[in-house]
């Protein structure tokens, strides 16, 4: 016997100072104190847009991730307006805009994003990605020798600026075909949208669409070994297989997803490491549980919830019945932490989860699974590795509640981390 979802209650904003501040305790609280009547699921909003069902165990998000009904668009019948282009709307975004906000992948629904995929997925599988590792640990230990120079008279260094973002972002920029001369633009761009700063984000916008166009350009003249060069012999061979702004979108959701869900796993599994000795000292014993421990690290972070998604029928959730259209978002942190699925999910526990079965919904599941996965798990692994090698004596040079924390949707991680290198 299903509840039929109806009676109006005070929905939680995912955004305010509260959850922001303590997610573990309110998504645990959302997880096991459902609404009276609704099964097992709770009601959310975020950033004044309409009320959303909450799923938060880790089998409500399973299927919300997996059941092909849910989809990443409402249906064209539904009453119910797209939340993506509200929430820019409420924000006075540019109109001409929004539509490049979504990220073009995870946007699309059945075969379209079939095609999309198509046409991305050999750079980031796991053969071109091992292939790849040398040149991660080169740029790390270049990263790295910077910040030794940085930090040699003892000042701090903050670790976002210095390492966290600039590695992901080069990696990325690389794998595209981004050339060095426009990557500050990008990294303009990023970290924009990274402190949802919204004066900042429809110029840095607006002059990576152009750049975009400008190496499209070029690279129908002047081809490399990067996936702008496929994309445009992609075209040139069948128009129909992807457009200009398709390739444009593409970029966008490659570069934005390529390095600011890195950039955040690193800072935040280096302040995890700090504040868990005792699995910090397993990994200097065993530096074999490397590979383990990112996935564990990514488990509790720093992704908190994935895209919204839209039933297109009516749908059993959680013992409740979804009607069609009805927007669900699924709570990727409280269904990591579901007792119910990990034994003492709150801690850190460095060989938890293997890499054959890592268990965690941090990266989705299903049709949307993140495609840049092992990329995300090698970049942090290496990262983190030759990080703590070279600085075995890191510690934070300022008090932890003194760290600035970025409100941003669906993440979480300091603006800076300023740490001491011994």
């Amino acid at each position: 016997m299903t509840a039929t979802a109806g009676p109006k209650a005070e929905p939680v904003d995912l955004l305010s100072p509260e959850v922001v501040a303590d997610p573990f305790g309110w998504y645990a609280r959302l997880r096991e104190e459902p609404l009276a009547g609704h099964g097992t699921l709770n009601l959310g909003t975020m950033m004044g847009g309409p009320d959303m069902w909450l799923a938060t165990r880790y089998d409500d998000v399973l299927q919300v991730l997996t059941d092909p009904r849910f989809l990443t668009n409402p249906p064209a019948d539904s009453p119910m307006a797209d939340i993506r282009d509200g929430i820019f709307k409420r924000m006075n975004f540019p109109e001409d805009l929004i539509p490049w906000m979504a990220n073009k992948l995870n946007s699309a629904d059945g075969e379209e994003h079939t095609r999309l995929r198509k046409l991305v997925s050999y750079l980031l599988t796991a053969r071109r990605v091992n292939a790849l590792r040398s040149r991660v640990e080169k740029i790390t230990e270049d990263l790295l020798d910077r910040i030794a120079e940085l930090g040699a008279d003892g000042s701090p260094v903050d670790l976002v600026e210095e390492f966290c973002f600039p590695l992901p972002v080069t990696v990325i920029c690389e794998l595209v075909g981004i050339d060095e001369e426009d990557r500050a633009a990008w990294h303009a761009w990023g970290n924009a949208m990274a402190t949802m700063d919204a004066p900042n984000i429809p110029p840095a916008l607006r002059k990576c669409i152009a750049l975009s166009r400008e190496l499209m350009a070029r690279r129908r003249v002047e081809p490399k070994d990067d996936l702008v060069t496929a994309l445009v012999q992609a075209q040139a061979e069948d128009p129909a297989r992807v457009s200009d702004d398709e390739i444009v979108g593409i970029l966008f959701s490659l570069v934005t997803a390529g390095h600011q869900t890195t950039t955040y796993l690193i800072g935040n599994s280096v302040l995890f490491l700090l504040e868990h000795p005792e699995q910090f000292a397993r990994l200097k014993a065993e530096p074999q549980l490397w590979a383990q421990a990112v996935r564990e690290l990514q488990r509790l972070g720093p992704l908190q919830f994935t895209q919204v998604r839209f039933p297109s029928e009516d749908v059993e959730l959680g013992g409740v019945t979804i009607p069609k259209g009805a927007p669900v978002a699924p709570l990727l942190l409280a269904a990591n932490t579901d007792p119910r699925k990990f034994s003492e999910p709150d801690k850190l526990i460095v060989d938890r989860l293997t890499v054959a079965n890592e268990m965690h919904l941090s990266f989705g599941k299903g049709i949307h699974r993140c495609l840049g996965q092992h990329l995300a798990y090698q970049e942090a692994e290496v990262a983190l590795h030759a990080l703590f090698t070279r600085f075995p004596d890191l510690s934070l040079a300022v008090p932890r509640d003194e760290l600035p924390w970025i409100l941003r949707p669906a993440f979480t991680r300091t603006k800076t981390l300023p740490l001491k290198l011994a």
